[in-house]
């Protein structure tokens, strides 16, 4: 990307919704605005899991007024994630998609580690270089992410369900503060958090940094309390906590330094910071200026490339670990590539590179479930990376690597998939077309063969040389049956071989 381009983040918390614009200058990014509305999204889960219509409605508001900030911004320019919340809502579709259409750009649901890494991006970058071992953690709405690191590289990544809003929601309902409802949210938060012990041990790390809402705002109230700024202490965190004793409830908690919105889930919010500190042994944590907005604008930079894109990193990792045969699956990328190139001349560069690599990750792992089973290996393919701890990707990519992966082969009705969406259609087609020309497990004769797709016609065509067919009778056979696969859909292919 070039210095000035304007890049903008978007994270949808359980708590808040935040967004964050800066602008690129010289592999650094400034912030140039930042806007958070705190929409507690996160208390409107019901028993089902399913958001309600309040929770859904106040999401569809702050969006929109996002929406309206970020229009003239590009589409590889904006990202929005959205973590834990969402990762539970049951009804998290029909949520996601009018909050795309408000929001004007497609919102990523993130794993719990993936939100991990993104988080301890940002504070990496957001710190000056160095070799210490950093112990990262973000005490979100319903979810507690734990991160060791050094310098960029984030090496252990973990998830918890633990988080201020869902610990004020169920440990402090009333909105009383007492020492049994704190002694109670304490040894939940533990026994969630337990095993943390083994994976963060005291000796793992040289300094602990705090990401993000509760303990910036405990932070906060520490520094207008006397305490020193940018530290939270042990013996700032009891000191807070009588604070709250004498209160004895939110709605009579008056602290100089705490905003008004954070009273309601603050008991939750500092029951789970003094878990971490007493299970893992912190006596002191800096607080960080990076969060995971943060993280997600550097990945921005890092998607760009095909060495610095994490997933091509993920993707190869995963295809030696399954024992992919990396010669089939480079001839079936290239065969894959070359159709898309013809079929997808008409789209602007930039946006048909980002399809061919997407492609090449399909063509990859499209064998990866072949150890599990020889005839149904597509099928343990797409579990695999459905279910694939994959860093770089977010829930909805992988799932549509998944059905790249699923749809390469046998019966298209089988797929749950949109085949209006062109740009799907073209992907599968070519990955399909270079598994038949690939079936011999060698290189295939392109010579003469070519794909025109005419996408408002859903319609793709691909002409074959004289003799082709006679040449190779079996790859002819196979894309007869093709032609014929695809009646089952909204597209048709035709195949001219005189």
């Amino acid at each position: 990307m070039q210095n000035g381009t304007r890049l903008a983040a978007v994270d949808l918390g359980s708590n808040s919704f935040r967004l964050e614009i800066g602008r690129l200058d010289h592999a650094r990014i400034h912030r140039t605005e930042y806007l958070k509305e705190t929409v507690r999204q996160g208390n409107g889960l019901d028993g089902d899991r399913n958001l309600t219509p309040e929770a859904m409605q106040r999401g569809w508001d702050c969006l929109a007024r996002f929406g309206e900030r970020l229009a003239g911004f590009k589409k590889g320019e904006v990202r929005a994630v959205a973590t834990q919340t969402l990762r539970e809502a049951r009804n998290r579709d029909e949520f996601l998609l009018r909050a795309h259409q408000v929001l004007g750009f497609p919102i990523d649901v993130v794993s719990g580690r993936e939100e991990a890494r993104l988080i301890y991006q940002g504070v990496a970058h957001m710190l000056p270089q160095s070799e210490e071992r950093r112990l990262v953690i973000d005490i979100g709405g319903r979810s507690t992410e734990l991160i060791l690191g050094k310098g960029l590289d984030a090496l252990v990544m973990e998830s918890y369900r633990v988080g201020s809003v869902a610990w004020s929601m169920k440990y402090f309902a009333d909105g009383q503060f007492t020492p049994r409802a704190f002694a109670a949210a304490e040894v939940a938060a533990k026994a969630v958090l337990d095993e943390a012990i083994t994976l963060y041990r005291l000796e793992s790390w040289d300094v602990a940094y705090g990401s993000s809402g509760t303990v910036g705002a405990v932070a906060d109230v520490l520094s207008a309390g006397g305490w020193p700024q940018g530290l939270i202490t042990r013996e700032g965190l009891d000191w807070l906590l009588d604070r709250l004793f004498k209160a004895q409830s939110a709605d009579r908690l008056k602290l100089e330094g705490m905003k008004d919105d954070r009273r309601a889930v603050i008991g939750g919010g500092i029951s789970v910071l003094r878990a971490v500190f007493e299970l893992l042994g912190i006596t002191q944590m800096q607080v960080a200026q990076g969060a995971l907005r943060h993280g997600v604008l550097y990945d921005l930079l890092d998607r760009e490339g095909d060495t610095t894109d994490l997933r091509s990193t993920t993707v190869a990792r995963l295809a030696r670990k399954f024992d992919v045969d990396s010669a089939q699956a480079e001839r079936v990328s290239k065969t894959a590539s070359t159709l898309l190139r013809q079929a997808g001349h008409v789209l602007p560069a930039p946006e048909l590179l980002r399809l061919q690599r997407k492609l090449d990750w399909a063509a990859q792992l499209h064998e990866i479930g072949s150890h599990i089973s020889h005839s149904d290996y597509h099928k343990h393919g797409a579990y695999i990376l459905d279910n694939a701890d994959a860093p770089g990707f977010a829930q909805p990519e992988l799932h549509r690597l998944s059905l790249l992966v699923l749809g390469h082969r046998g019966k298209l009705r089988k797929l749950d998939a949109d085949f209006e969406d062109p740009v799907f259609a073209q992907q599968l087609l070519c990955l399909r077309l270079a598994v038949i020309l690939c079936h011999a497990r060698r290189d295939p004769d392109l010579k003469g063969m070519q794909m025109e797709g005419t996408l408002d016609k859903h319609r793709f065509v691909v002409s074959c040389r004289t003799g082709w067919a006679a040449a190779y009778p079996q790859s002819a056979h196979l894309l007869r049956e093709e032609v014929l696969a695809w009646e089952k859909t909204p597209w048709t292919l035709i195949v001219a071989s005189p």
